[in-house]
């Protein structure tokens, strides 16, 4: 069945009477659609069904497919068919969907990924907006089938274990880049590349089914990554298409535990743009789906962004509880265990890092204190952005505990070192520990630290002060 767009619309009158007038049998237009996909190095499967529901159901199949079908008419009837001569939107309303489809098929699921990625940079598609609503249907669908039938697929260039490890290898480096300067760095910025000129050539390609799983597998990596960077650097209309797809290719992958992952990773965008409630219940469906599949760890960080979550809309109580099973669930996991090598990064520090912030959003500075001294050291030149975060997070608890100095002393260093970071979210942090500064503005040592730390707050250029390193 092909890709389509979400929206329930009317019968398609206007292709209805164009295929009539063409004489075309509905078969014959599907066979032509699908040559002329071929040639463009789409591998579509459109059949009679197909042409059926673009008229008796007004389904829209994924850009650039309406374009191909006035092609097909347009040779059919010897004269020019429009986009709006067969009812069907042209690119620019087309891309208002982009990246939000989550197809039932695999061979669909590629196509919208594909197409997405191959638009994604474009200037027009970051006039969009971030919609909590757009995750409806991908997490219902997901939920009720996280995992698709391995199968094998035949197209272009023959894809091998190689070509896999070196879309690995890819994320791996991207991972790095990412954790030390923040996603709007070039190195972490071409993710999105990869995808477009290296993974797409590679799914449209020929593979067994279980290379077809690990392919799947790894270009949901990226895809999320891509996603990361750019949630790191507040483009979260691009963000969350690279969620939604990245979700849907670890169901291709039949990849539950990193399927449970990045739909975390969802939950996680959706409460820092303000929607807690929604991502308690995304979070929640996370681990209640891979609860029996899932590494411990995956679990862990799973219920640490629902304890967030909790503390974001105040509940106090359901964050300690989560926070509470997250460190019990850390605490099952045995070295040499097999677990995926994209979720090392949860540690004890990591959670007692995060503990710290629950605490600061529950507006509990001793607790919050108590867990940062639980958090080891990171070295700043690994994680850089981390360790800014983390510093600013603390800062904040000082200044709700009243203890200024210290507040300031933190707050100084953490804009010391997120100076060589490019990331809006972490930038984020520092405002937050502005704002918790207010009652203090008019003191001369915070108005230097307000001065410094304007190119965090939206303002102009100082920064100035050496580097302090602990």
């Amino acid at each position: 069945m092909a890709s389509t767009t979400r929206r329930a619309r009317p019968p398609n009158t206007a292709l209805t009477r164009l295929i009539e007038s063409s004489g075309a049998s509905h078969n014959a237009l599907a066979f032509r659609v699908n040559e002329l996909a071929r040639r463009q190095g789409m591998s579509t499967n459109y059949t009679h069904t197909s042409v059926a529901n673009w008229c008796r159901r007004g389904m829209v199949p994924t850009w650039p497919i309406p374009r191909l079908i006035a092609h097909a008419l347009s040779e059919r009837l010897g004269r020019r068919v429009q986009l709006a001569d067969i009812g069907m939107p042209d690119h620019k309303a087309a891309a208002a969907d982009l990246g939000l489809e989550f197809p039932r098929g695999t061979a669909d699921a590629v196509r919208a990924a594909t197409s997405f990625w191959s638009s994604v940079n474009r200037r027009d598609f970051l006039g969009s907006s971030f919609a909590i609503t757009a995750f409806s249907t991908p997490v219902t669908r997901w939920l009720i089938a996280p995992a698709d039938v391995p199968a094998d697929h035949r197209g272009g260039v023959r894809v091998g274990r190689a070509d896999v490890e070196e879309l690995r290898e890819s994320a791996d480096a991207a991972r790095v880049w990412d954790s030390r300067y923040g996603g709007g760095n070039w190195r972490s910025t071409s993710v999105a590349d990869c995808l477009n000129h290296r993974a797409t050539p590679l799914l449209n390609g020929t593979y067994s089914a279980e290379i077809g799983q690990q392919l799947y597998s790894v270009t949901a990596e990226l895809s999320r990554l891509a996603g990361w960077t750019a949630f790191d650097i507040n483009h979260h209309e691009a963000a969350q298409r690279h969620f939604i797809q990245a979700l849907r290719l670890a169901r291709a992958a039949g990849d539950v535990q990193l399927g449970c992952y990045v739909l975390t990773t969802m939950a996680m965008q959706a409460l820092m743009r303000g929607f807690p409630t929604e991502a308690i219940d995304m979070a929640e469906g996370a681990f209640e789906r891979a609860k029996t599949i899932a590494a411990p760890r995956v679990l862990a960080f799973t219920k640490l962004i629902e304890a967030r979550a909790h503390a974001r809309a105040k509940d106090g109580r359901a964050a300690s509880r989560a926070l509470a099973d997250s460190e019990t669930m850390l605490g099952r996991m045995r070295d040499g265990a097999d677990e995926p090598h994209w979720i090392d990064f949860y540690t004890h520090a990591r959670l007692s890092a995060d503990a710290s912030e629950i605490y600061r959003d529950l507006h509990k500075p001793k607790e919050a204190l108590a867990w940062h001294r639980q958090a080891a050291a990171m070295a700043s030149g690994v994680y850089t952005r981390s360790v800014g975060m983390r510093l600013a997070i603390v800062a904040t608890v000082h200044i709700q505990d009243r203890e200024l100095d210290h507040g300031l002393d933190l707050g100084n260093r953490s804009v010391d070192i997120l100076s060589r970071v490019n990331s809006k979210r972490a930038h984020h942090y520092v405002q937050e520990l502005t704002t918790a500064l207010t009652p203090w503005r008019t003191e001369p040592q915070v108005r230097d630290f307000l001065h410094r730390a304007r190119p965090h707050t939206g303002g102009g250029r100082p920064y100035r002060r050496a580097v302090q390193q602990s």
